[in-house]
């Protein structure tokens, strides 16, 4: 599974950096020459949402995604991890409609033959929602009945390990 999540973050990567430099070719273009490429804008509009989903899915994956547990901090540790199952199979059923009415989208879309302003069909573009959303569900259900790598009430899955770890005379060891 490590090979996939590093294809995953790659991938991630590489349209960031897309993203990124094609923003600021334009702003400069923009700027400097009085306009860009006419297939920039509503390219980047898509890298949005293909960065957007695919970051969603890294989320999922190291179950780093937005959560509300306010309330599942005040349970007792068995009512907690009821708790916890029952919120990731909602998000999982959640995702699962999305990525049913993303189909639709597609489907929609498939039947046509209409391109983007930058020449790809529109049904590719739009194919990451019902894929992104698929995925993620998949991985909700995982994830619900795997153990959890945070407690709640803890924003980040590193202070678990790391408090406590180092107190000021130990940090001079630890170089």
């Amino acid at each position: 599974m490590r090979w996939l999540h590093r294809i995953e973050n790659g991938i991630l990567t590489v349209l960031v950096l897309i993203l990124v430099a094609l923003a600021g070719a334009q702003i400069i273009m923009r700027n400097v020459f009085g306009g860009g490429f006419s297939w920039a804008d509503p390219f980047l509009r898509t890298l949005v949402v293909w960065t957007a989903m695919l970051g969603a899915l890294a989320a999922v994956r190291e179950d780093k995604h937005i959560a509300v547990d306010v309330l599942q901090r005040f349970l007792p540790p068995g009512a907690q991890r009821l708790a916890r199952v029952l919120t990731l199979l909602f998000a999982a059923a959640v995702c699962a409609a999305l990525a049913w009415y993303g189909w639709g989208l597609v489907g929609v879309d498939l039947d046509g033959d209409a391109k983007s302003e930058f020449g790809l069909p529109n049904w590719l573009l739009e194919s990451i929602l019902p894929i992104g959303f698929g995925l993620m569900a998949l991985r909700f259900v995982v994830r619900a009945f795997a153990t959890p790598t945070h407690v709640p009430g803890l924003s980040a899955p590193e202070l678990l390990h790391d408090a406590g770890r180092m107190n000021a005379g130990d940090e001079g060891q630890a170089r």
